[in-house]
C-alpha cells in the first residue's frame, strides 16, 4: 500500500479550551477528526490514494485518457475532471445506486464538479498535452465530509498519477504546481466547529466547506444558512477556522508525497 501519513491534531488544540458545548467524539472545537492518508490504494490505476477522516473513508483513483472534452481539441492543453458515488452501505441504511435511478442526483453533479474545480486548480493543463485525468471518488463509509475527504485523496491520486506521466516520458515538466485541501466548518448550537461529522452537520445552523491551496488561495467557498442566516463576522472566523484546519491537512499530504518522490519536494 505504499507509505502512510497519519495526522494527530491533539497536540493542536492545547492552548484551546472546550466550549460549553459537548462535541459527541469529545473533540475540541477546532480539533480535526482523526487523519489518516495512503497512497497507491489501488494497484492498477495510474494513482490513488485512500483517507480516513474520522469515521468517512474514500477512495480516490487517477485515470489517464489520451483524449480531451470537444472545447479543448487542437488547443494542445488538456483537462481535469472527477466522478463521486457512494457505495450502498456506506450509510447507515442502504442507499440504492444511482444507476438503478436511471440519472445522477443532483447532489453527485455539484460534488463532482466540486471536485474537479478544486483539482484543476492545482496543475498547469497546458503543460498536460491533449489528454484528460479523470479522477474517481469512490465513498466507502459515510459520517459526513465526503466531499472534502474527497478532494484531500483526490489531490494526492492526482498528484501520483501526474507523476507517472513524468515517469514514463508522456510528458517533460510536471504540471503540479499547488496542492489543495478542503474541510467543513459551521456553527452547532452558535457554536463554531471544524470538520463536522454527521451528526453535528445534521443538527448545524450553517454549513460550509472551505476548499484552499498551500498558497493560502481560497478555491471554493459553499456556505449555507440552514437554520438561521449568519453574519459577515461569523463568516470570516469560520473562514479562519477553517483555514487551521486546511493547513494541518495539506502538512499531512505534503509529509506524505515527500516520502514517495523528490519530484514532490517543492510543495
Amino acid at each position: 500500500m505504499g507509505e502512510e501519513s497519519k495526522l494527530s491534531v491533539k497536540k493542536a488544540a492545547k492552548k484551546t479550551t472546550k466550549p460549553s458545548f459537548s462535541r459527541p467524539s469529545g473533540r475540541l472545537y477546532d480539533e480535526l477528526r482523526s487523519l489518516t492518508l495512503k497512497p497507491d490504494y489501488l494497484e492498477f490505476a495510474e494513482g490513488s490514494a485512500y483517507i480516513e477522516m474520522g469515521k468517512t473513508k474514500v477512495v480516490a483513483s487517477a485515470s489517464i485518457e489520451e483524449k480531451v472534452p470537444q472545447f479543448l481539441k487542437g488547443t494542445g492543453s488538456g483537462w481535469i475532471t472527477a466522478e463521486y458515488s457512494m457505495l450502498p452501505r456506506s450509510t447507515e441504511k442502504r442507499t440504492p445506486r444511482e444507476r438503478t435511478q436511471g440519472k445522477i442526483s443532483g447532489r453527485t453533479q455539484e460534488i463532482q464538479r466540486l471536485i474537479g474545480r478544486a483539482l484543476r486548480a492545482t496543475t498547469d493543463l497546458t503543460l498536460l498535452g491533449e489528454r484528460t485525468i479523470i479522477i474517481d471518488c469512490d465513498v466507502i463509509q459515510a459520517d459526513g465530509g465526503t466531499r472534502t475527504a474527497s478532494v484531500n485523496a483526490g489531490c494526492i491520486a492526482l498528484a501520483l498519477g501526474l507523476k507517472k506521466l513524468l515517469d514514463e516520458g508522456l510528458i517533460s515538466t510536471f504540471p503540479m504546481r499547488n496542492l489543495v485541501a478542503a474541510v467543513s466548518v459551521g456553527l452547532v448550537e452558535g457554536i463554531k466547529l471544524l470538520d463536522l461529522d454527521y451528526l453535528e452537520d445534521s443538527q448545524a445552523e450553517v454549513d460550509m466547506n472551505v476548499i484552499e491551496t498551500d498558497r493560502g488561495q481560497l478555491v471554493e467557498v459553499q456556505a449555507t444558512a440552514e437554520k438561521a442566516s449568519f453574519s459577515k463576522s461569523e463568516l470570516s472566523a469560520l473562514l479562519k477556522l477553517a483555514e487551521k484546519g486546511i493547513k494541518e491537512i495539506l502538512e499531512a499530504q505534503r509529509a506524505l508525497l515527500k516520502k514517495i518522490h523528490p519530484v514532490f519536494i517543492a510543495f
